[in-house]
């Protein structure tokens, strides 16, 4: 087991720790690894209270409620280039039927309904494609500030127009990738539907527990490479692939356990039933707000990881870094009011 954990640390650490003596205490060491992780997790949890990652959050999440549909439309578009359209709409719902109930995944489908472009004029098709483009690059315009905000960097001004345009464009090619992703999930979930019909021949006592921790890691693969693409491409920032793969990948299990866990909170609280009518869109504002904050908090811990073991995050050729300061000033007493009129006339 040391063994383990020493090669694990060496992969993880080894390679930004400089040695400076031989006779230094071994970076392998046990003590070494677990003070290492504090460390990173503790900056990344002050970062994440002193960058307000909570009200990120929210905000995120109000625009989310948006941006959902125009975003769900495209990728069920995109997708269903290359397969059935009821195939990949009944994908996208059973998976949103386990995250959030039925209620509110029966809201968001009746939402996608309404901007759907079918039955239109050419006109009215171009300008609801437009309208659709707009609205579901928001989400990711919104998370590019975030970030740039936890990672302290900002585009430099009088970039105005052209910064904008290339932000859509960068948002509209992650639409493309997660039609693309979509797309080999629906993929994947048919051969593990294949293989476990095998599975059950051969193993039947096994075969239940092996399909689910197959469609677990292909599930976290997923999802590594969609936060890996977030961190890597949308801030206005530089990072090395290797901080952005370690970030993603704790991202990615983080966001694996708090989908379980958002899950059991919306369920045992009983939140869509406490708010009536609203109940459906105040359980969708939930999960998307808890999940935002996830992805925050990897976001500090990337930086956090990149500032102690990797290559420090620096801003973009077309960026620069936002410094924050905080001035305090000592007041001793309290001017009176006969103070205060003899300080004006002397001005």
């Amino acid at each position: 087991m040391s063994n383990l954990l020493a090669r694990f640390y060496k992969t993880l650490f080894a390679d930004s720790i400089p040695m400076t003596s031989t006779t230094s205490t071994p970076a392998t060491s046990k003590g070494s690894f677990f003070s290492n992780v504090w460390t990173v997790l503790r900056d990344a949890f002050n970062g994440f209270m002193d960058d307000r990652c909570l009200k990120l959050s929210a905000s995120l999440a109000y625009y989310t409620i948006f941006s959902l549909s125009p975003l769900l439309v495209l990728m069920i578009s995109l997708a269903s280039i290359f397969l059935g359209e009821e195939a990949i709409r009944g994908q996208i719902f059973g998976q949103i039927n386990g995250l959030v109930g039925n209620d509110a995944a029966k809201q968001i489908q009746d939402m996608i309904k309404s901007v759907e472009l079918s039955n239109k004029t050419n006109t009215a098709l171009a300008v609801s494609i437009v309208t659709l483009l707009v609205g579901a690059t928001s989400i990711f315009i919104e998370i590019q500030d975030s970030v740039n905000i936890i990672w302290r960097v900002k585009a430099k001004p009088k970039r105005g127009w052209l910064k904008m345009l290339k932000d859509r464009l960068l948002s509209s090619s992650l639409i493309v990738s997660l039609g693309f992703l979509l797309l080999v999930s629906l993929l994947i979930n048919g051969l593990i539907l294949a293989l476990s019909d095998q599975l059950t021949r051969i193993l039947p006592g096994l075969s239940v527990y092996l399909v689910s921790a197959i469609n677990f890691c292909i599930s976290t693969a997923v999802i590594t490479v969609l936060f890996g693409v977030i961190f890597k491409v949308l801030p206005d920032a530089k990072i090395a692939w290797k901080d952005v793969r370690w970030g993603a990948i704790f991202t990615a299990l983080l966001f694996m356990l708090g989908r379980y866990l958002i899950g059991l909170y919306i369920d045992t609280s009983g939140t869509s039933s406490t708010y009536g009518a609203a109940g459906s869109l105040i359980v969708i504002l939930t999960w998307i707000y808890y999940t935002a904050a996830i992805l925050y908090f990897g976001a500090e811990f990337t930086q956090a990881y990149a500032n102690h073991y990797g290559i420090k995050i620096e801003p973009a050729d077309y960026a620069v870094y936002v410094e924050q300061t905080e001035r305090e000033r000592d007041v001793t007493t309290i001017p009176t009011e006969h103070k205060v009129e003899a300080a004006k006339k002397s001005e």
